[in-house]
C-alpha cells in the first residue's frame, strides 16, 4: 500500500526544505535511473551527480552542494536517511488483526496480552509469556519460560528454545533460531562428550536479526544481544557471544564462542572471529577478515589475518604484482651470486 503526498509534507517530516513546486505529489521511491513521473528518487554519493539531469523522477532528495535549476529537490543533510524516512511515509505498514487463531496451540499457563496476535500453526510453551501488540506468524515456535516483549514481530517459521528473552520491538526474520545449543564438546576430536548447555539467549530492544540467522545459548549464562544491534541473514553467533549496542552485523559472519563486541562495532560480510576475544566500540572489520586476536577501540582493520586497513589496501595493490617481482627478485639473487663469485675470484 502507497500514499500521496506533497513535496512541502515530504520536506516538514524529513527537516528539509524544497526547492521547486512544493505541491507536487509524489506517490512512489525508485532508483535514480529507474524513476518517472509521481516518484521520489535520491543522489547519496557525489559520483551519481551527473545522473540528476538524466532522471525522469518528479523529485529528488540531495545534500546542499547539489543543485539543478530545472529539477524539483529537496535539500537535506543526509539524503539516504531521509530517503529511508520517505519509505516509511508513503508505504506504511498495514495494520495487523489482532487476535489468536484457533489453530494455534497455546499451552493453558501461558501468559498472552489481549492484543496480540496469533497466526495459525505458532506453538506457545509452558509459563512464555506474549506481552502487547506482539505479532507472532505462521509456524512459529516459542519454547517453554520464553518471554516476548511488546510490539516484537516473530516472522514464518523462527523458532525460540526455552527461557529464552525477547525485548520490545524486536524484529526476527523467517528462520531465525534463538537458543539452540551452543557448539560444546569435551575432549574434542576423540571422544567428543557433549557439555550440556544451560544458558540462555537475551535479546535487548529494537533488534533487528535477519533470516536464517541462528544465536546459540550460553553454555552457562547468555549469549547476549543489546539495545538496537541490526544483524543481516545467515550469520552463525556462537554461546555467551555478547553484541553491544548498535552494532551492525552483516550476512554470513561467524562469531565463535565468548567473544565481546563493544558498542557500535561493524562487522562486514563473511568476517570470521575466533573465541575468548574483544573487540573495542567503533570498530569497522572490512568484509572477509579473519580476525583472531583483540581489536582496540576505534579501530578500522582488515584482510585475514587482520591487519590495518590502510596496510591491507597497499598489500592488496601488491598482489597481483607479487608472480613479477618474484621472477625480478630471482634474477636480482642470479645476479647477486655471480658478482660474488667475480669478487671472490
Amino acid at each position: 500500500m502507497t500514499v500521496r503526498k506533497q513535496l512541502k509534507e515530504i520536506a516538514q517530516y524529513i527537516g528539509g526544505t524544497v526547492v521547486g513546486d512544493a505541491d507536487l505529489f509524489v506517490s512512489n521511491v525508485r532508483g535514480i535511473d529507474e524513476a518517472g513521473e509521481g516518484d521520489i528518487t535520491f543522489i547519496s554519493n557525489p559520483k551519481y551527480k551527473d545522473r540528476l539531469e538524466k532522471t525522469h523522477a518528479s523529485a529528488i532528495l540531495v545534500s546542499p552542494e547539489i543543485t539543478s535549476p530545472d529539477k524539483n529537490l529537496i535539500v537535506t543533510e543526509d539524503p539516504y536517511t531521509a530517503m529511508a524516512m520517505v519509505l516509511t511515509l508513503l508505504y506504511p505498514e498495514e495494520p495487523v488483526s489482532a487476535g489468536v487463531s484457533r489453530e494455534a496451540f497455546i499451552e493453558t499457563d501461558a501468559e498472552i496480552a489481549e492484543d496480540v496476535t496469533v497466526y495459525p500453526g505458532v506453538y506457545i510453551g509452558r509459563k512464555a509469556r506474549v506481552e502487547k501488540r506482539a505479532v507472532l506468524y505462521p509456524g512459529v515456535f516459542v519454547g517453554d519460560e520464553v518471554s516476548i516483549g511488546e510490539d516484537s514481530v516473530l516472522y514464518p517459521n523462527v523458532v525460540v528454545y526455552k527461557r529464552c528473552i525477547i525485548g520490545k520491538r524486536v524484529t526476527l526474520h523467517a528462520g531465525v533460531v534463538v537458543g539452540a545449543d551452543g557448539f560444546g564438546f569435551a575432549n574434542p576430536g576423540a571422544e567428543n562428550r557433549k557439555v550440556l548447555q544451560v544458558g540462555i539467549v537475551q535479546i535487548d530492544d529494537d533488534v533487528e536479526i535477519g533470516a536464517n540467522t541462528t544465536i546459540d545459548r550460553g553454555t552457562l549464562g547468555k549469549t547476549w544481544i543489546k539495545r538496537g544491534v541490526k544483524i543481516d541473514n545467515l550469520v552463525q553467533i556462537a554461546h555467551n557471544v555478547v553484541i553491544g549496542e548498535n552494532s551492525v552485523i552483516v550476512a554470513q559472519v561467524g562469531i565463535s564462542g565468548s567473544t565481546k563486541l563493544g558498542r557500535s562495532v561493524i562487522l562486514g560480510g563473511q568476517v570470521g572471529l575466533v573465541g575468548h576475544i574483544a573487540i573495542g566500540d567503533n570498530v569497522m572489520i572490512g568484509a572477509q577478515s579473519g580476525v583472531n586476536e583483540d581489536v582496540p577501540p576505534g579501530q578500522i582493520v582488515s584482510g585475514s589475518p587482520h591487519m590495518p586497513h590502510r596496510n591491507w589496501l597497499r598489500a592488496q595493490a601488491c598482489f597481483s604484482k607479487l608472480p613479477e617481482m618474484r621472477k625480478t627478485i630471482n634474477s636480482l639473487i642470479k645476479r647477486i651470486e655471480l658478482l660474488e663469485e667475480k669478487t671472490e675470484q
